[in-house]
């Protein structure tokens, strides 16, 4: 039966923006009270490490918004049958829940999908100020008022743009009925962000402690950069497996149905633009087409488990990103455990929110010890400068 609610409806956006603005209240508070007499580059500092985290945050909840099956608990965008929040929706809720018990929309699985949005309305209000407050020191500094900046103000404008175009990919997610390839770019979008974030917290740091990257040998910054290419590539084959609900066809570790090459459809598994559980064409996705998808994740992860590895390696023996290294390597255990318990555990909520939590994990990882590095030059020798990203101690690791 055809969805009566119409895809857009705008009548509680304002409603929206200012729970958001008040939910980016409570970490501004935080960081006001907690580095009281600061800089105004440490708070910045501050203010930027404590808005990756709760980014971070985001990408994990989105990751159970989706896996809870709720990123239609409310089938309209932004609000909840043109309402700001479930309760005031709760006639509708009640009406469809219903009709049809196990969802799509059913109370829960509104407030979900609804506290999702809150809190990505809340870390966009938190980019919002990081940008204004880069500009304003900006133009302090260029009136000789203030500190040199200790970003460039383009480089926060454009991750404040990236926001707004990731919560357009979030209104599409709706407004296309969980379309597979907009859910994959939206994650992949997310990781985007995280990256752009952790780029600003690791220059910002560098200038609060009066420090520089770590010169390093020019092949593990390529690695590092090769590093970053291939998580980003898989976390969009994990997506796929994921919005595709693919995860299941392969139970068994580490043959599939019984077969170290099962019988697959790539030009099946690979059709980008169709509709969930559907061809072009209309017709049903086979069950060929799912394994596809799911194994081309799975033998993608070996070669990015040995080539992180090899790079965590290089990574401890550096000397200059011990820190970063053990990280590296710690989540690649988790990652592996949490795979494998995807596969045969049957895809338990737990595991499979960790999966996700520590492919974002490695991507932030990988981007902290790339903005933290650069090759020597002509005669110079490297010395290292690993920091723990902290928006507390502010220590040197």
């Amino acid at each position: 039966m055809a969805n009566p609610t119409p895809a857009y409806d705008l009548a509680p956006v304002w409603e929206l923006l200012v729970f958001g603005a008040l939910l980016a209240v409570v970490p501004l508070a935080w960081i006001a009270w907690r580095h009281r007499g600061s800089s105004g580059a440490r708070r910045l500092q501050a203010l930027t490490v404590l808005t990756l985290f709760l980014t971070f945050d985001l990408v994990l909840f989105g990751a159970f918004t989706r896996l809870t099956d709720s990123g239609l608990g409310c089938p309209d965008w932004p609000g909840c049958y043109g309402q700001s929040n479930p309760l005031q929706a709760n006639q509708q809720i009640s009406a469809a829940q219903s009709a049809l018990p196990s969802g799509p929309v059913t109370h829960a699985k509104a407030w979900i999908e609804m506290v999702h949005r809150y809190l990505a309305t809340g870390v966009g209000a938190l980019i919002v100020l990081l940008t204004v407050a880069a500009w304003w020191q900006w133009r302090r500094w260029r009136k000789g008022r203030g500190e040199a900046p200790s970003l460039s103000r383009w480089w926060v404008t454009a991750t404040l743009a990236w926001v707004c175009v990731q919560g357009a990919f979030g209104a599409l997610t709706v407004t296309m009925r969980l379309f597979p390839a907009i859910v994959t770019l939206h994650l992949l979008g997310g990781a985007t962000l995280l990256a752009l974030l952790c780029v600003q917290a690791v220059q910002q740091t560098f200038r609060v402690h009066g420090t520089v990257p770590a010169l390093v040998a020019r092949g593990l910054r390529l690695g590092l950069v090769f590093g970053v290419v291939l998580v980003l590539l898989q976390l969009l084959l994990g997506g796929w497996v994921s919005t595709n609900y693919a995860v299941l066809v392969c139970s068994t570790f580490p043959k599939c149905q019984g077969s170290w090459w099962p019988s697959m459809a790539f030009d099946e598994g690979f059709q980008l633009w169709r509709g969930l559980g559907l061809l072009a064409d209309g017709s049903h996705i086979s069950f060929e087409g799912l394994t596809a998808i799911h194994y081309v994740h799975r033998l993608a992860a070996y070669v990015v488990l040995a080539v992180l590895g090899w790079l965590a390696w290089r990574m401890l023996r550096s000397g200059h990103l011990t820190l970063q290294g053990r990280w590296l390597a710690g989540l690649l255990v988790l990652q592996f455990l949490t795979g494998l318990s995807n596969v045969v555990l049957g895809w338990p909520l737990v595991a499979a929110v960790m999966h996700t939590g520590g492919a974002a994990a490695l991507l932030v990882v990988l981007v902290w010890a790339l903005a933290s590095t650069q090759v020597p030059k002509a005669r110079q020798h490297a010395v290292p400068a690993t920091f723990a990203i902290s928006s507390s101690s502010g220590a040197s690791a």
